[in-house]
């Protein structure tokens, strides 16, 4: 159990320091991300992002609240996390190209 919950607050650190590294570097020069504009032909390709993030905070909430003693909640978050994680990097990666 205990390396579950090193686990698990070790992963949702290094996601909120990459998050606000991410929010950091690009409104850093916030002239090139205004004109910027999501324009999708299928309304549905948001609804697999907004399930990880609600995840996300779901799991987040419950295992802060029992204090990380539940392994199975606890390595559910680490895996949210990491998916949710490469999906951050892929959609930075993709803002940053659109935007130079």
């Amino acid at each position: 159990m205990k390396t579950s919950q090193i686990a698990v607050k070790a992963v949702t650190r290094i996601f909120f320091v990459l998050l606000l590294l991410g929010a950091f570097t690009l409104y850093q020069d916030g002239s090139k991300i205004t004109h910027l504009y999501f324009i999708g032909n299928n309304k549905w390709t948001l609804v697999f992002p907004a399930l990880l993030l609600v995840g996300f905070a779901a799991l987040f909430i419950t295992c802060a609240k029992q204090k990380y003693t539940k392994t199975d909640w606890n390595w559910l978050l680490v895996l949210n996390t990491i998916v949710l994680m490469i999906y951050c990097v892929t959609l930075y990666t993709r803002i940053t190209d659109l935007v130079k």
